[in-house]
């Protein structure tokens, strides 16, 4: 399904196909203990419905729902901790971590010894990048509730980050060569070559055990991925090497122009849901020198075939450098990749040194892309164009900045390679932030970066004669959704997302006059293989996906736990009588405050 819009910035009519899931409560945020009144039965009563009602839309994934009915809860019975909480936790599923942070600290604040809050509240400081934050937390659940193993293990599994944290950024001095550079050495030892044993798709070795992609290569590699095989270590480091030495070369802003008869189509989030992918390419086509592709950002984590999609993305990049464009998303990020699983899931399956080497070759990503038409517009309509009297589009994982006056030179100026995001400046501020309804300023939802208002967004295409902003970095139920009167529009690529959003993805389709068209599609069956890991006297498992938090509020509908009689290898795949006990272990195993309400 397509629908074109030849103005996006005239779209006065033009509202978001999915509204905010929700907003902060002014009201009610600034309302402190001693104001509170008493509360009449009546809204008791009324609050205690729509509380059934709330978590009844919980259990059925209506998330959004769920948080409308909290927030009306709470207009009747704003002293009630419970209904904080609940809110937290179900805003913990939408990924508003800062909006749920506010909510359990106000549980707490109502109820300063309840530990389901205090237990909230340390999710959210993970997710944010505070695990400092959620140890003390944890500490304090531990202080109330002594006897609460798994809540003990949660504690010293974060302790354990803190340590391995502190540590890599110790050995990080230490370091003189990057993972590029120590791979190539390995590759000249004669220390990583391929398996005499391997019967999968072949690189062409052209002189001196140096390797040439073709595009052969890359639709084998393809289907050898569907037939659930993966790589040689040498050959994907050949992959994420070609790709990182066109990489190098472009400036943190990259400008790509439409030629005439051209197209290009951007690509939002994608997030290891590689048989989406392969649907989505089916859509667009393969690059080439007519049609370009820009995948925007978050190619990794949460899905369980992250290794798949970005070696598939990478292999299109070295091998059209000049057709295949790649944005870094915050999800390309060592904080984000511990977290969310593509750490594991790459030592898993191809070794801790590539998974160094991804980690610096993300660094080299580009922040922003500028798209720019060659053509004039065939209807202007008060569109905002380039000193030239074309459309252009700028293109970033997140959107725009805490202050007015940030130029494309700026932009373009940013030292990124071998730095991460961090939770300030402008590299943060572009692969985090998200647009409002309202005018100006407002904290994040997330909990990293702000929140940026319609008038912002104006200014700042004024400013740099850019149509519109384009941006990826949230769900929306259609794929994507115009906003801020048509100046940004949100585009996300994970259908059906983590299994359990059941959005629509889309991809944009813009031509040489900055004609933009937008195409939806659905998410497409994948194979139900289950890879799990599990320590030898843990009783938890977790997904090859590697998340640090099996089982928590914010991990993904994969994730189990397992009894200690249940013995796995490290990639194993579960047969059904295994899982069979593994269902049975689901449902007699509880993660500490998972049943939420």
């Amino acid at each position: 399904m397509s629908m074109s819009d030849s103005s996006p910035s005239l779209s006065s009519t033009s509202t978001s196909t999915t509204p905010p899931s929700s907003v902060p409560s002014p009201a009610l945020s600034t309302l402190s203990l001693t104001d509170l009144k008493d509360v009449s039965e009546k809204d008791k009563q009324e609050a205690a419905r729509l509380k059934v009602e709330a978590n009844k839309a919980f259990l059925g994934h209506d998330f959004s729902r769920a948080v409308r009915l909290y927030s009306e809860a709470i207009t009747h019975n704003p002293g009630d901790a419970t209904l904080f909480c609940n809110r937290a936790y179900t805003r913990i599923k939408l990924e508003e971590h800062g909006y749920a942070l506010q909510d359990a600290s106000r549980a707490i604040e109502l109820n300063p010894k309840y530990a389901k809050a205090y237990y909230r509240r340390a999710m959210c400081h993970i997710q944010i990048l505070k695990p400092q934050q959620a140890i003390i937390d944890l500490k304090k659940v531990i202080s109330l509730e002594p006897q609460n193993a798994q809540v003990r293990k949660e504690l010293e599994s974060t302790q354990k980050l803190v340590r391995k944290i502190e540590f890599e950024k110790a050995i990080e001095f230490e370091e003189e060569k990057n993972a590029v550079e120590r791979c190539l050495e390995i590759i000249a030892e004669g220390s990583c070559e391929v398996e005499k044993n391997y019967e999968g798709p072949k690189l062409e070795n052209i002189e001196d055990g140096k390797y040439k992609i073709t595009i052969e290569f890359v639709r084998s590699m393809i289907q050898w991925f569907k037939d659930g095989n993966t790589l040689p270590r040498r050959y994907a480091w050949e992959i994420v090497l070609g790709a990182h030495n066109h990489f190098v070369k472009e400036d943190s802003l990259v400008e790509v122009t439409v030629n005439k008869g051209a197209t290009i189509d951007v690509i939002g989030d994608v997030h290891g849901q590689f048989y989406d992918v392969l649907h989505l390419l089916s859509l667009t086509g393969e690059p080439s020198e007519n049609h370009l592709l820009l995948m925007n950002g978050d190619l990794v984590d949460r899905g369980s075939w992250s290794i798949e999609v970005i070696l598939t993305a990478f292999a299109f990049k070295w091998l059209f450098p000049k057709s295949m464009y790649i944005n870094r998303g915050n999800h390309e990020a060592k904080e984000m990749n511990r977290t969310y699983g593509f750490e594991g899931e790459a030592k898993h399956k191809h070794g801790e040194q590539t998974y160094k080497l991804f980690a610096h070759v993300f660094t080299t990503l580009p922040l922003a892309t500028l798209v720019s038409a060659t053509l004039p517009p065939a209807e202007k309509q008060n569109a905002i164009l380039s000193p030239d009297g074309f459309k252009r589009y700028f293109v970033t994982h997140g959107g725009l900045f805490s202050k007015d006056g940030i130029t494309l030179d700026e932009i373009r100026a940013i030292k990124r390679v071998g730095r991460q995001p961090g939770t300030e400046g402008l590299m943060c501020q572009l692969l985090w932030t998200d647009p409002q309804d309202s005018p100006g300023w407002g904290p994040s939802k997330r909990g990293v970066g702000i929140a940026f208002g319609p008038d912002v967004t104006r200014r700042w295409c004024e400013l740099n004669g850019v149509t519109a902003v384009l941006r990826s970095h949230e769900v929306r139920q259609d794929g994507y959704a115009i906003e801020h009167n048509g100046l940004c529009t949100t585009v996300f690529s994970a259908p059906n997302y983590v299994d359990q959003g059941g959005n629509k993805g889309a991809f944009i389709r813009i031509d040489a006059e900055g004609k933009q068209e937008y195409i939806q599609f659905e998410g497409q069956p994948h194979p139900n293989i289950r890879l799990w890991r599990i320590k030898l006297g843990d009783w938890r498992a977790s997904c090859s996906r590697g998340c640090l938090w099996p089982g928590s509020p914010f991990c993904g509908p994969r994730t189990i736990f397992a009894t200690p009689d249940i013995e796995l290898t490290a990639a194993a795949t579960l047969s059904e009588p295994v899982m069979q006990k593994v269902d049975v272990a689901i449902q007699t195993t509880t993660q500490p405050y998972a049943q939420a309400m």
